[in-house]
């Protein structure tokens, strides 16, 4: 039993390092002028959603996977890029996971989605400033300047969509995941069941603000 289960996970997991892998092919753009040079894309969702189902060490492998093979087929960036996707995804759903493991409700998914939203912004602001002259050939002072114009909208609006979406799809994608057996059912989730109502309300108002300022940075409105 534990072996099958053992398998489950490990298949569940490639699937999700598959569809994160392709997400963030397919959906790579640039959101804010200032920083154009990095492109958004919607991996850490579902590298998210892996880490609410396993925990953060589950999330923190699905994470390095996707960033090897990103390395390895797409990306310009060699290994400074690899530690930087590692790093800036680590620090957005590690702390998320750790505490919806800890408390299976909407308020603790909300909870962590947002602590691990502030993390990753104070994480990647000092890791901008020191790695990004490194591999962007900038002087330091002028990644300075990015700093707040571009840097920290950037990873505000990334961490938004990926909190708000997460929000949005996680319970039908966990759902179809168990209805295949391949995900074992929670009952401490199922007995503290939450409005799907809030899910939505949230994660919608949160991705409308998100996208309002892309649109703003982008000079649409």
């Amino acid at each position: 039993m534990r072996e099958e289960s053992s398998n489950k996970k490990l298949i569940t997991m490639a699937m999700l390092t598959a569809l994160a892998y392709l997400f963030m092919v397919v959906g790579r753009i640039a959101i804010v002028p200032a920083v154009g040079f990095l492109k958004y894309d919607p991996k850490d969702i579902i590298i998210t959603i892996g880490g609410f189902i396993y925990g953060p060490l589950a999330a923190f492998i699905i994470s390095a996977l996707v960033s090897v093979i990103e390395m390895v087929t797409v990306s310009s960036t060699g290994v400074i890029g690899l530690i930087m996707n590692i790093v800036s995804t680590c620090a957005f759903v590690c702390p998320a996971a750790f505490i919806y493991k800890k408390r299976h409700t909407m308020k603790g998914a909300i909870a962590g989605l947002g602590i691990g939203l502030m993390v990753m912004v104070v994480v990647m602001l000092l890791w901008n400033y020191l790695i990004s002259p490194i591999y962007m050939g900038y002087p330091r002072e002028a990644v300075a300047k990015l700093l707040i114009p571009g840097f920290l909208p950037f990873n505000l609006i990334k961490g938004g969509l990926n909190a708000g979406i997460t929000l949005l799809i996680y319970k039908p994608v966990v759902t179809a995941l168990r209805k295949s057996n391949l995900v074992p059912p929670s009952n401490q989730e199922d007995a503290a069941r939450d409005s799907r109502f809030g899910y939505v309300f949230i994660s919608s108002f949160v991705l409308v603000t998100c996208v309002l300022s892309i649109l703003v940075f982008q000079q649409v409105i």
